[in-house]
């Protein structure tokens, strides 16, 4: 029963969220590439990081100047080194295809407009956690909540420098990246 309320709330939120961008006008249609160094750690308050490679693409739907809606696709692949385990017997590591969608706020000041990404998404892939407080394994589909924080750079705020993670609390564990990108309009 709970499980048949749900998909029925998440249906009617998706077609009442359909219908409002329809009914709001969109200014501006993009695409995002963000490229970047993947980082991964628990959260526990242990000296573990795993590194490695992240990219994203974003469909981004642009509202005005303060506010775009950002459909994702992802990847990330991060690994604790050996000797990081060794060393702080600590281990993250994410290998994982990430979908989902965000909001962004963003400040819109000519050259440098800082903004706030935050949403709700899934992850496609093998987490795992292993630190002294926490041993958590799993692989296939959980939920994750992207949280973003950067700058869009140039005249047309075209470019971006981001820092943007995805918390996986199910994995006690976040992914991120610190990502470089570029914007294509679409229009």
């Amino acid at each position: 029963m709970r499980t048949l309320l749900k998909r029925s709330l998440i249906t009617l939120f998706v077609f009442l969220a359909i219908h409002s961008l329809q009914a709001q006008g969109i200014k501006e249609r993009s695409l995002d590439i963000l490229v970047g160094l993947g980082l991964s750690a628990p959260y526990d308050d242990v000296d573990v990081v795993g590194t490695g490679f992240y990219i994203q693409g974003e469909y981004v739907l642009t509202f005005n100047k303060w506010v775009s809606l950002r459909p994702y696709a992802g990847l990330i692949l991060v690994k604790t080194s050996d000797a990081d385990f060794r060393e702080n017997f600590g281990r993250s590591d994410t290998q994982a295809f990430l979908i989902g969608g965000k909001g962004r706020v963003t400040i819109p000041i000519p050259w440098v407009a800082p903004y706030l990404e935050l949403g709700l998404g899934a992850s496609l892939g093998s987490f795992r956690t292993l630190t002294p407080f926490t041993d958590a394994e799993n692989s296939g589909l959980i939920h994750h909540i992207p949280f973003s924080i950067g700058l869009a750079l140039g005249r047309q705020n075209k470019v971006d420098i981001a820092f943007t993670y995805y918390f996986h609390p199910t994995e006690r564990q976040f992914a991120g990246a610190a990502a470089f990108g570029l914007s294509i309009p679409l229009d």
